[in-house]
Order: structure tokens, then C-alpha cells, then sequence
């Protein structure tokens, strides 16, 4: 008896500012295709500037998956994005399209193809155990802890990242399995994984290129609204620092200038908080392009070479056809 093969995975990765929606939008306009965003950012609604999000002309050109489809109130996981993930890739199929999975996420890309096992619910009590923790301790001796129970969660966690290290501790003290063994499945065998997958990853040969984009792009949110769109944010008063959403790179720049008092106004106030987000998206993207050098099977388009578009193109639209 005849199967049919497994579907193609298509993913077009990279680092922040690296050039994947252009290409993207130019995959729309040769190829069927419907794009299924991979931004743990974009989700959230309210929250458009500072996420870069596709402007209504490019929102309207091809249809776009997983953007503005929760309240920064909300919480969006691994496990989630790779459920809504594999029912869109399902449902664009049916109707004669072929899904791009676009952006920059890494931990999303490698969930989905390395398959998840069931997380553990959050548990209150040890969470509140661990914030005191970290007011009598410091943070840092909770990342240097999570660096003994789960080394490899730990190695991709900066000590900033509150957040995950909490979450990390608290997967560990509540189940007595570190975090990174919720990653079960085998690259190989999944049926998004690499023998299924044709991943195309936007990763510039010389990195001051991506720096100036990224220095670039920030001053021009800047100067497009982003601090009037997060103090529209901070004036809803339900949200805080502590959220996911509000932790994504430039808000929470501009959030902690707020709370310290300056004046935004004065260009000098200006330039510190915005060399401040272009240092913290500098890094994002060093942490993306680790995440990136972890997976071999990826197809490696220099980001800044002139024929990177056609380069993209070639390895992409042979399968979208």
C-alpha cells in the first residue's frame, strides 16, 4: 500500500533586521504560499512598533499566521506555537497553499522540530519560593544553581533572563527533571525534522552589517512612536516588567527609562535609552545566531551578500511550487 511523503518543512530563519520579511514577501509574490510567523514578540496585540511588526500593506499581500493573537497580558509558550503550528501547516495545505514558517524565535524552530514533551503546569508556591530566593540571593546565584541541575537550559539562559531561569528552577524543583529534557523526540525522526525540512538561515558574513541595521531600525522606531506606544502600554496599569511580553527587547528599555524618571523629551535622555535598545537587540541577535550555529542542517545564505534574496529564492521556491 502506497503513503504519501511527508510534507516539506519550510523555514526561512535569522537574526533580528537580517532581511527575512523581504524575502519572505518576495516568495509571496511568485508562489502560493501563506507565512506562519516564528516571533515570540509579534503575538502580541498593542504591541507594533517596537516588534517591528509587517506594516497593513504587507500584512495584506500574503496571508500572515500568529500575529496579533493575544493580549500582552497573556502568556504565549513553546508548546503552544508548535500546536497552532502543525494545525495551520494542516489547514494552508488543504486549501493548495504551502506554509513558510518566517522569523527568528529559535527556541520555537527547535520545538517544533525536535517535538515537546508535555511542560508541567506553573506551580505558585514555588514560584514564590523562588522570588524570595532571588530578593535574598540575587539572580545570579539562582542561574549559577540552575547551571548545576540543568547545564544546558542554563548555557542558552543569560543571567538576565529572569524569567527563564525561573521557569527553569521551577520545571526542576517541581518534577526533578531539568527543562531541557522536555525535548524528547530526535531531531532526525520528527516529522518536521531536518530530513523534512528545508531550513534557509540569513546569517551575515560580516557582523558590523547587521549592527547598522539593527542601530538603523531602532532610531527609526524611535522616532515612528515606540516611546508613546509604551507608555500607552504602561497607562493600562494590568501590565508590568515581570511579563513576557513586556521583557521583549526595546520595550523594556523604554519601560525601566520611564520608571527611572527621564525625561524622553530631552536628546540627551533620548540617546541613552535608545543606545541601550540597540545594545540589548545586539545581543538578541547574538544569542539567535548561537542558537542558529546549533543546528547543522540549516542553509546558510549570507545575509549581507547582493544576490541573498536570489540565494533564498533558489533554495525555497523549488518547494513552494
Amino acid at each position: 500500500m502506497s503513503t504519501q511523503p511527508t510534507p516539506t518543512t519550510l523555514i526561512l530563519a535569522g537574526p533580528t533586521a537580517s532581511g527575512k520579511t523581504a524575502i519572505a514577501l518576495s516568495l509571496a509574490a511568485q508562489a502560493p504560499i501563506e507565512i506562519i510567523s516564528v516571533d515570540s514578540a509579534l503575538v502580541y496585540r498593542g504591541m507594533d512598533i517596537g516588534t517591528a511588526k509587517p506594516t497593513p500593506a504587507e500584512l495584506a499581500a500574503v496571508p500572515h499566521h500568529l500575529i496579533d493573537i493575544i493580549d500582552p497580558l497573556e502568556n504565549y509558550s513553546a508548546a503552544r506555537f508548535v500546536r497552532d503550528t502543525e494545525r495551520l501547516m494542516a489547514e494552508i495545505r488543504a486549501r493548495g497553499r504551502h506554509p513558510v514558517l518566517v522569523g527568528g524565535t529559535m527556541l520555537y524552530i527547535k520545538s517544533l522540530m525536535d517535538g515537546l514533551d508535555e511542560m508541567p503546569p506553573a506551580d505558585p508556591a514555588v514560584r514564590a519560593m523562588l522570588d524570595a530566593r532571588a530578593q535574598a540571593e540575587g539572580w545570579a546565584a539562582l542561574h549559577a544553581e540552575l547551571a548545576q541541575v540543568d547545564p544546558v537550559t542554563a548555557a542558552r539562559l543569560p543571567p538576565g533572563d529572569t524569567q527563564r531561569i525561573q521557569r527553569a528552577l521551577e520545571v526542576w524543583h517541581s518534577t526533578g527533571k531539568p527543562l531541557s529534557s522536555f525535548h524528547l523526540r530526535a531531531p532526525m525522526h520528527g516529522e518536521h525534522g531536518p530530513a523534512n525540512t528545508v531550513m534557509v538561515s540569513l546569517e551575515p558574513a560580516e557582523r558590523p552589517w547587521l549592527h547598522k541595521r539593527i542601530a538603523l531600525r531602532f532610531e527609526q522606531m524611535m522616532h515612528a512612536g515606540f516611546i508613546d506606544e509604551v507608555k500607552a502600554l504602561r497607562a493600562r496599569s494590568d501590565l508590568h516588567l515581570d511579563l513576557p511580553s513586556m521583557r521583549c527587547v526595546g520595550y523594556r528599555q523604554v519601560w525601566e527609562a520611564l520608571d527611572q524618571g527621564l525625561d524622553l523629551s530631552d536628546a540627551k535622555h533620548l540617546s541613552l535609552v535608545t543606545e541601550r535598545g540597540i545594545a540589548a537587540t545586539r545581543q538578541l541577535a547574538k544569542r539567535q545566531l548561537t542558537w542558529l550555529r546549533g543546528m547543522p542542517w540549516r542553509r546558510v545564505v549570507a545575509a549581507d551578500a547582493p544576490d541573498a534574496m536570489e540565494q533564498a529564492q533558489g533554495l525555497l521556491l523549488p518547494h513552494c511550487r
